[in-house]
């Protein structure tokens, strides 16, 4: 079988990789890593070891070590907080630990990390966007309420989830909600609740091979309902976002429609997405099309996609204090 690291096991998205990688079947043999012995993910996996935060002094050195002693043949990254590290590192470690990274580059992980970037990218390419000021600069607001009026949104300008995301529909609930010196952005509203969408694409050797669309129901600033269907429009957007970013693989576009017709782009992630086991369980698993391509030099193409909804719920797992145990004593 063939040997995956996967970081963040303990996180929605290291999840949804370690999903992704077993609806495979017994192609891969995954080894699982996370901070946290409590991580639900690193208990799926017959081989887990232990990571520091990324944010610590020592967790380069040992990624290295974890690479040094599984010898991946790729590395599946599931965290966003550790993107930017293996993106600066990616050559590096390919090279001196013969594996393959499945990472963009450092500036597209920029792009979609900063989501003032993102707007202003979207505007120097060419594509829908919603207009964005900085919440600071009230000479960029106060024309942002004249083009657009309310209500209009206040979040962060690096953020997830919806943390932090505030609806406004007047100039008071406005000021109440910029708090100065937190680096916040105000946005145009993109649109109606029931007109949101998640979108995927694959995107190797100079181009768009694969992609998926769906709308889709949050809580909680996460996908609970995801439903696929027939919207070309969509597609064509999301072609045409994915053909001007060129990630190196995956990334992930969340958008609404405007009352306008346009879309407007207000997130995108440079990994695979929250909703990637939702999509595979749709017939698009875009982590195995992705390490085929990369291991085998299999051609991605596009997969039919199964219509229906995907429905997300909470599930129980028992872990042993012994598994536990071994866990913290391995790490």
């Amino acid at each position: 079988m063939t040997r995956i690291l996967v970081t963040g096991a303990g996180a929605v998205l290291g999840q949804g990789i370690l999903k992704s990688l077993a609806q495979a079947g017994d192609r891969y043999s995954v080894h699982s890593f996370d901070p946290n012995p409590l991580s639900v993910g690193l208990h799926w996996t017959s081989h887990a070891g232990l990571l520091p935060m990324a944010n610590d002094a020592s967790y380069a050195a040992r990624v290295e070590q974890a690479l040094d002693q599984v010898r991946p043949a790729a590395v599946l990254v599931g965290t966003d907080v550790e993107l930017a590290i293996f993106a600066e590192r990616r050559a590096e470690w390919e090279q001196r630990f013969d594996t393959q990274i499945l990472v963009s580059s450092p500036e597209i992980i920029e792009i979609a990390d900063d989501k003032y970037q993102t707007a202003e990218w979207l505007r120097a390419n060419g594509l829908p966007y919603p207009e964005t000021a900085l919440a600071d600069d009230r000479a960029a607001v106060d024309a942002l309420v004249e083009n657009c009026g309310f209500p209009l949104i206040v979040k962060p300008r690096r953020g997830a989830r919806s943390v932090g995301v505030s609806l406004v529909r007047d100039r008071a609930s406005l000021d109440a909600a910029i708090v100065p010196g937190t680096d916040q952005i105000v946005q145009q509203y993109a649109g109606p609740e029931d007109e949101e969408y998640t979108a995927g694409v694959l995107y190797f050797d100079g181009g768009v091979k694969a992609q998926i669309v769906l709308r889709r129901d949050l809580r909680d600033g996460n996908t609970y309902r995801a439903f696929s269907g027939d919207f070309p429009d969509c597609e064509d957007y999301v072609r045409r976002v994915g053909e001007a970013l060129k990630p190196h693989g995956p990334a992930n576009f969340q958008f609404r429609r405007h009352a306008s017709g346009e879309f407007k782009l207000f997130e995108i992630n440079a990994r695979f997405s929250g909703t990637t086991p939702m999509r595979a369980l749709l017939g698009f698993n875009e982590v195995d099309m992705a390490l085929r391509h990369l291991l085998d030099g299999q051609p991605v193409e596009q997969p039919d996609i199964t219509q229906g909804i995907v429905l997300r719920y909470l599930e129980e797992q028992l872990v042993t204090n012994d598994a536990v145990e071994r866990l913290r004593a391995a790490g």
